[in-house]
């Protein structure tokens, strides 16, 4: 293993860090698969309202590709502050740090959020049609719903990550603003 703060994005991370890095690539996490299974009450949807946020649940078996981020030496302890003021804003998030697989071949242990099973926020069980209307109407302080769908999805593609599950949701969303 290297020691060196990596932060693995999976979601907004990859698009919107909102923190500097010195290099970042594309890292495979064994065990978690991204998942809209989290109610998002801040973020993407409200109290009243909720929207649906992307989280890392455990699953074996699984994996999840997404971006590893190396964060330089003297700005590792401002970036792990933002991302738990960012992150950890209820406790509907776990932080751990995992080994992810860098494109490279390189195991790194990289600092993670994870889905709390025990939240009342996780919300595993939704199908694809009930997750599509949730995101379809949700908004948020940080915007609409469907637009951090989206961005995820585009950025996947650009990155040359396949994630079926949510290339169909997104169909599913533009549909219901179709018609």
């Amino acid at each position: 293993m290297v020691e060196s703060l990596f932060v693995f994005g999976y979601g907004s991370l990859m698009w919107d860090p909102g923190f500097a890095f010195a290099s970042r690539q594309v890292a495979r996490l064994s065990g978690y698969h991204r998942s809209f299974c989290m109610w998002s009450t801040q973020y993407r949807g409200t109290a009243a309202n909720p929207g649906l946020v992307l989280a890392l649940d455990q699953a074996g078996g699984a994996g999840c590709h997404g971006v590893a981020f190396a964060v330089a030496p003297e700005m590792a302890a401002a970036t792990i502050c933002y991302l738990q003021e960012r992150e950890l804003i209820s406790s509907a998030y776990e932080e751990h740090r995992l080994p992810v697989c860098l494109s490279n071949g390189t195991m790194v242990e990289a600092l993670t959020y994870v889905v709390n099973r025990n939240h009342p926020q996780y919300c595993q069980g939704l199908n694809l049609a009930e997750q599509a209307a949730i995101i379809a109407r949700s908004s948020g302080l940080r915007g609409r719903n469907d637009a951090y769908l989206f961005n995820t999805v585009a950025h996947l593609a650009e990155l040359g990550i396949s994630d079926p599950d949510l290339a169909a949701l997104a169909a599913r969303v533009q549909a219901i603003h179709a018609g």
